[in-house]
Formats: C-alpha cells, sequence, structure tokens
C-alpha cells in the first residue's frame, strides 16, 4: 500500500504494531479518512424511492476505472474485491477512492492464485467456474456489476450461492459458448449447460438509459475475460464525454474532482489517440507530465 500514490486509492498515512492482553498482535493501518461510501450512497436513493442521478454514475464509475487503470498497468496488482463498499467517496466533492487492498495481489503469469476471492454479487464467472489462472480483468467485471447495480438500484447478479451466481448470470448473458467456457476454464468445456438466450442489454435497464451506458456495461460484462475492456478502454468510453466536458458542475455548483491529472505511469499502453481522449484540451496544460503544447 506504500507503493500506492494516486488520487482514486486511499492514501496510508501511518502503520503501527499493537497487543492485546492475551498477546495477540495486531497490525493497525492509518488511511484517508472519507466519511461515505458508494453502497450508502446508493442505499440512500433505494430508500427516497429515486434512480442515481447519471452524472454520479459517471463519475463513480469512471473514477473507479481509473484506479484500476493504475492499479493494473502502473503496478501490476489486481484487487480482488471490487464493490460498492469498498468505494469511499467524499460527499462534497465527489472524490472516489478504492480502499480494502486485504485480498489484492500481484498476479503472475503462470502462478496459480486462489479461485475462492471477490464478494458473490461482483464475482467474475471465472472465478465460479474455479479458474486459478485468472487476470485483472476479474476487477473488470467486478467494476461492470457495480455500474449496473448503480444504474438498476439493485445488483444485477443476486446470487444466494455460488452456483446460483452462475445461474443470474446467465439469466442475463445467456448461455456461455464452449470457446466462452474455454476461456474461463478449459476443464469445464465438456459440461452441458441448459440452453438460454440472452437478455437483451437495453431491456435489463430503465427505457430512458442512455444507449452509451448500456453500451460501456456490456463491454465490462463479458464472458470472455480478454474480450472485456481494459480500464483505460473504459475511461475512453463515450458514457463519459460529459465529464470531459469543460461546463460540467457537480448539482452543489462545484468543479468536478480531478479526473484527467494523469501521469506516465497511468498511461501504460495507451496510444497517442487514447491518451489525446483521455485528457481533453482544457486538461492538458494543466498536466505538465504529458508534454502537450
Amino acid at each position: 500500500m506504500r507503493l500506492l500514490d494516486h488520487p482514486n486509492i486511499v492514501s496510508l498515512k501511518h502503520c503501527f504494531y499493537s497487543s492485546t492482553e492475551k498477546d495477540e498482535v495486531f497490525l493497525n493501518l492509518v488511511l484517508d479518512y472519507v466519511p461515505e461510501t458508494v453502497y450508502r450512497i446508493a442505499k440512500h436513493y433505494n430508500r427516497m424511492n429515486q434512480r442515481m442521478p447519471l452524472l454520479f454514475v459517471k463519475l463513480y464509475t469512471y473514477q473507479i476505472c481509473r484506479a484500476l487503470a493504475y492499479i493494473h498497468g502502473a503496478m501490476g496488482v489486481c484487487h480482488r474485491d471490487i464493490k460498492p463498499q469498498n468505494l469511499l467517496v467524499n460527499p462534497h466533492t465527489h472524490q472516489l477512492k478504492l480502499c480494502d487492498f486485504g485480498s489484492a495481489k500481484v498476479l503472475v503469469k503462470g502462478e496459480t492464485n486462489i479461485a475462492y476471492i471477490c464478494s458473490r454479487y461482483y464475482r467474475a464467472p471465472e472465478l465460479i467456474f474455479g479458474a486459478v489462472e485468472y487476470t485483472t480483468a476479474i476487477d473488470i467485471w467486478s467494476a461492470g456489476c457495480v455500474m449496473a447495480e448503480l444504474m438498476l438500484g439493485q445488483p444485477i447478479f443476486p446470487g444466494e450461492s455460488g452456483v446460483d451466481q452462475l445461474v443470474e448470470i446467465i439469466k442475463v448473458l445467456g448461455t456461455p459458448t464452449r470457446e466462452e467456457i474455454k476461456c474461463m476454464n478449459p476443464n469445464y468445456t465438456e459440461f452441458k449447460f441448459p440452453q438460454i438466450k440472452a437478455h437483451p442489454w437495453h431491456k435489463i435497464f430503465h427505457k430512458r438509459t442512455p444507449p452509451e451506458a448500456v453500451d460501456l456495461v456490456s463491454r465490462l460484462l463479458q464472458y470472455s475475460p480478454n474480450l472485456r475492456f481494459t480500464a483505460l478502454e473504459a475511461c475512453i468510453h463515450p458514457f463519459f464525454d460529459e465529464l470531459r466536458d469543460p461546463n460540467t458542475r457537480l448539482p452543489n455548483g462545484r468543479p468536478l474532482p480531478p479526473l484527467f491529472n494523469f501521469k506516465p505511469s497511468e498511461l501504460k499502453g495507451a496510444t497517442l489517440e487514447m491518451v489525446e481522449k483521455l485528457i481533453p484540451e482544457h486538461a492538458r496544460r494543466l498536466n505538465p507530465f504529458l508534454g502537450f503544447q
């Protein structure tokens, strides 16, 4: 955690050990204080029987993707527990910070990892299939689940057990093809699944949901891990164009939180065309790292 330095990741201020009368030793972490969570904010709108404003869905999803782009690309770290409870929000600025790195791991190609990881509603299908050589794409699936939940007002895949979780996914995405199963876990290709047709994405969300929102969710929630967007690809999606408009303000009249102060390490693997989309013109003169004229 000491190595992580990013506006969308909670920062470690200090750590110390303490012991109890039973000689149990505890490691204590002192972190940024951020008063709210995406979970509690979503619950507030639910209680009021209201939909979360689309601007907040954009802000939170974008900042999740930006945090993931940093930990995946610059650090090689997979968080492995993306869920609304682990997304802290400052209610005045709406800056989001990813927290709880207790399950995080540097994924090394060829090394096995435990499959029983990640909270159930947000667990990628390859984990349910018992894959042990998964990639950072499991976090992308979780981010897609969070985005869908913010738009629906409830979890998109509310499984009651590991197997039921897969049933909930199949109800929406349809039965995975042999090729998709192979991408998730090659050991399951002979397994017989009931043939269920995919439910059209636009029918899952409210009819006034913008097509860009539906399109982005569909690109994050793909069975094949290698077909899911990367976090940076998600950041340049047209769904977030409103955030790149210099005239966009929060409902309280404040400016948006910092969204475009990218460092070179965050832009690993980005083409020049991607960088130009990631950093809108009005933000370029404020970014000394990138040498934009």
